[in-house]
């Protein structure tokens, strides 16, 4: 947790203190509701990790499906309105904003229907990432572009639909 705290202090200039981002900022909260809904998840208690999730919605105001896997030091940037679906990966030290959707275009039970998001991805306010692609490390993607299609190791990624820049 306490790596989790720094990471915030870290990516966020209007940090004051540790005290203040574990106390006061939604999206570690967020992050310690998913961390044991997802455990239960693991052990098949299902309704009980929905019912974690959605106490973690109604307080933090961010969706994070129990099944979803995130990585060390996901920070969540003011938060609400983040959804992140059943078969989303999200790898270490990745930042994103508000608004952003890691959703599935697809109603296919027992099939990856998410993104997969690797290390030290950074995703815009309000940016929509879709189906079961995969985003590379080190991928930047701007505020409110729709990605749909899979990118390399440290592209940026800009626009509806979502390509990368020159």
């Amino acid at each position: 947790m306490f790596s989790l705290l720094k990471a915030y202090k870290k990516n966020d200039p209007s940090v004051k203190s540790l005290l203040e981002v574990l106390i006061l900022f939604p999206g570690p909260k967020a992050i310690f509701f998913h961390r044991f809904s997802h455990f239960l998840y693991k052990l098949k208690l299902f309704f009980l990790a929905r019912l974690i999730s959605e106490v973690s919605r109604f307080i933090t105001g961010i969706e994070i499906h129990p099944g979803a896997k995130v990585g060390k030091r996901f920070v969540i940037d003011h938060g609400v309105g983040v959804v992140i679906g059943e078969t989303a990966v999200v790898g270490d030290d990745c930042l994103i904003y508000h608004g952003v959707t890691l959703g599935g275009v697809s109603k296919t039970k027992d099939f990856k229907r998410h993104p997969s998001l690797g290390d030290n991805v950074l995703v815009g306010a309000g940016a929509k990432v879709l189906g079961p692609i995969e985003i590379g490390n080190g991928v930047r993607i701007g505020a409110n572009s729709v990605v749909t299609k899979s990118c390399g190791d440290g592209e940026t990624i800009v626009g509806i639909p979502g390509k990368p820049t020159s």
